[in-house]
């Protein structure tokens, strides 16, 4: 059973039987499912994550001629249909996945609340800052009920100062995404697909991450530069 199954099951059971604590007090379901996303879901980050005490975020070759990936990330054998999500900006004005077609999207789905979303954010910050451009962007889409507000103040209080405010205080995006805690994150490939994706806090600026995702945006970049096979009449 995967860490992802594993969620759902417990989900699936407390939804037949509640949970009790040491005092026999029921536990609900929406309080489990909260406190994974309070402290965040690393354990239940790749598969392929290394055991207690390796080094998770050296590099690990995922075959011939792909390109190598941090062991905690989780790439697709072939990119996966993204739901097109809507939330709002900074200024409340409508946005949507669309609008970062023709660039490498990493969509990180955080929350203020979130103590791992918290400790990871400067790192996007800075990831921002290196690789932002035409080619790539970090989407850091929060899901506080608070919307922007909430999110400008705790980008003021730690000193963001490259990534854009993006909400979806309905929390819908998270579904859509199939997200089971916070912070999850999505790579994305410029035509929208869904190339992997990493649960829980990284270290988003670590130089083999870094690396990883320049390559990915070098591959993209090579992809949607190369002249498409025109079909073969019969």
């Amino acid at each position: 059973m995967t860490s992802e199954q594993g969620v759902i099951r417990m989900a699936q059971m407390t939804d037949k039987s509640s949970k009790t604590d040491g005092r026999g007090t029921a536990v609900p379901r929406r309080w489990l499912l909260l406190a994974l996303s309070a402290v965040g879901v690393t354990g239940l980050a790749a598969p392929t994550a290394g055991k207690a005490g390796e080094n998770t975020n050296q590099l690990s070759s995922t075959g011939p001629g792909e390109f190598d990936r941090p062991l905690n990330f989780v790439v697709h054998d072939t990119p996966a249909p993204v739901q097109e999500l809507q939330f709002a900006d900074g200024e409340g004005k409508p946005r949507s996945l669309a609008d970062f077609r023709g660039k490498v999207v990493l969509l990180n789905v955080w929350a203020t609340w979130c103590l791992p979303c918290r400790k990871e954010m400067p790192t996007l910050d800075r990831l921002q800052e290196a690789l932002g451009g035409d080619q790539f962007e970090v989407v850091a889409l929060s899901i506080d009920r608070g919307g922007a507000d909430a999110v400008r103040k705790f980008y003021t209080e730690i000193g963001i100062r490259h990534l854009a405010i993006h909400v979806d205080a309905s929390g819908r995006g998270g579904v859509a995404l199939t997200t089971y805690g916070l912070p999850t994150t999505l790579l994305i490939d410029a035509e929208g697909r869904e190339l992997g994706r990493l649960i829980g806090p990284a270290e988003w600026d670590a130089p083999d991450m870094v690396a990883f995702l320049k390559s990915v945006i070098d591959k993209e970049g090579e992809r949607l530069a190369a002249p498409r096979n025109k079909e073969t009449p019969l």
